[in-house]
């Protein structure tokens, strides 16, 4: 790596050009086994004990094609609005890493699973379709390490674990103009296959890694530039900040009279600086060739009908219909989308009280307060979401006050109990007695002279202290509506 930072556009000579991004994503899929062995696909094992002379490209081993790999495979390609083909073709990809045991790696090269599909982002300017322009299983290699041991200066250590782990491989269309647009596309991508039930996507555990491809060009020119290839993201902050340095890094380049070289670069998170790794390969470096030991991959019309059918709906398509339907905010519907249980819970609440907007209130407010302070996914949420419409349904019914519910909604979530069971042991019920209440707000009047000179003055804001101490009065069991009314009257 070389030690001297090069130098980096400046802002007017950046807005000269047009940055042209693509990207590749590997997902790895969430099945039981991997995709041509009986292996465990699970992550954490003891380095080099998930594996077996298949995955280890013992001589005289065969491949088997994981049923549940192709499955998953074509719930991401439908995901992604992708044609999935009745035919592919599993190739070899010749080449020769450490953590690579069979020399070569099983993909699908001239004949992918699915082609031309989009993701929907949202950009400044308003919605925008990425290009999706194939999607292909294969196995995935080992890992090598090169640090975190006492002689790593010396070697390298390699763990076969994840060797053989399914892969989709997802390849965008060079559609994305800046890092911002990058991000939003991955972000969309990740749901997508987190809806769709193809894979946790937890990129901590390698289950979902980005590789960018990144040119610039003259605004206005029709030709793209010298792509360069940055591998190994690991996180939607790297990339997005590798991008805005490998930009600034190929304006400034060829604004100073140089060219790009097409390449590989990583990127390293502390300098924040892409440095080179290797010349880029081409196809043909790879030597690509149908996989022998394993026939043409025929999908048949009833079993994609069949997977179709099971598909449950996209992000874009919730966000869409909480609008539309529910007359949800835009960032409402946003933030109850961020996963496919909220987006389920919040709709049993839906279902269970009638009332979207208090549903949406109660769960992106109270109860997330609850479930962030402990820590806790919605998928282990204490509350049902029967439970939570039951409160928001006694609210509606006047039984409850808010402030009342409010106060029940902890102890539901500690006691997992509802919230009928507690009022009544509790003895938390709205006052509905008008003349234990107006007998209340006299007391409060009585109590307050100055105020109620105030007031009677014309200084009508004295009004929300009336309410405030009535409401203290009675522990928060009193409508508020109802003795603002009485007040008005009495006052």
């Amino acid at each position: 790596m070389s030690t001297a930072a090069p130098r980096l556009a400046t802002p007017e000579e950046l807005e000269l050009y047009e940055p042209v991004i693509g990207l590749e994503v590997h997902v790895q899929l969430g099945t039981r086994t991997k995709i041509f062995c009986g292996c465990p696909n699970e992550f954490g094992a003891a380095p080099n004990t998930n594996v077996c002379p298949v995955c280890l490209g013992m001589p005289g081993a065969l491949p088997v094609l994981n049923r549940a790999a192709v499955e998953l495979g074509i719930r991401a390609a439908l995901a992604l609005h992708c044609e999935v083909r009745r035919r592919s073709v599993f190739a070899r990809k010749n080449y020769f890493y450490p953590d690579l045991p069979k020399g070569y790696q099983i993909s699908q090269y001239d004949q992918p699973l699915a082609e031309h599909g989009w993701v929907e982002i949202q950009t400044p300017a308003g919605p925008k379709r990425i290009g999706v322009h194939r999607l292909h299983l294969e196995d995935d290699a080992g890992k090598s390490s090169h640090e975190g041991y006492r002689d790593s200066d010396r070697f390298s250590y390699v763990d076969l674990n994840r060797t053989g782990s399914p892969l989709a491989e997802i390849v965008s269309e060079p559609d994305l103009r800046s890092p911002d647009e990058a991000y939003e596309y991955l972000t969309e991508l990740k749901l997508a296959m987190q809806f769709a039930g193809v894979s946790n996507c937890d990129m901590e555990k390698g289950n979902l890694r980005c590789d960018a491809n990144v040119s610039v060009r003259r605004r206005g020119a029709a030709e793209f530039g010298t792509k360069v290839e940055i591998k190994n993201l690991n996180s939607f902050r790297f990339l997005r900040q590798a991008l805005y340095f490998e930009i600034a890094r190929q304006v400034a380049l060829v604004e100073s009279g140089g060219r790009v070289v097409q390449e590989t670069r990583l990127y390293d998170p502390n300098l924040d600086e892409t440095f080179s790794m290797r010349s880029k390969e081409e196809a043909h470096d790879y030597r690509y060739f149908p996989e022998p030991d394993l026939l043409p991959l025929e999908v048949g019309e009833a079993w994609l009908e069949s997977i179709r059918s099971s598909m449950p709906a996209m992000p874009a398509e919730l966000r869409r219909r909480f609008v539309s339907d529910y007359g949800l905010r835009e960032y409402d519907a946003q933030v109850l989308t961020a996963s496919r249980e909220l987006a389920d819970y919040f709709e049993g609440v839906v279902h269970a009280c009638g009332d979207a907007r208090a549903a949406a209130n109660w769960v992106t407010g109270d109860l997330a307060a609850l479930l962030n302070a402990q820590s806790l996914d919605i998928a282990l949420c204490p509350v049902p979401p029967e439970r939570l419409g039951e409160l928001i349904t006694l609210v509606q019914k006047g039984e409850l006050t808010g402030k009342l519910a409010k106060e029940i909604l902890p102890k539901m979530f500690e006691s997992r109990e509802g919230a009928r069971a507690i009022m009544e042991r509790e003895g938390l019920r709205a006052l509905s007695d008008t003349g234990e209440l107006e007998r209340i707000i006299d007391q409060v009047i009585a109590a307050n002279p100055k105020q109620l000179e105030q007031y009677r003055g014309g200084k009508t804001s004295v009004m929300q202290f009336f309410v405030g101490q009535v409401m203290k009065a009675t522990r928060g069991q009193a409508n508020p509506a109802a003795v603002s009314e009485l007040l008005r009257r009495k006052l």
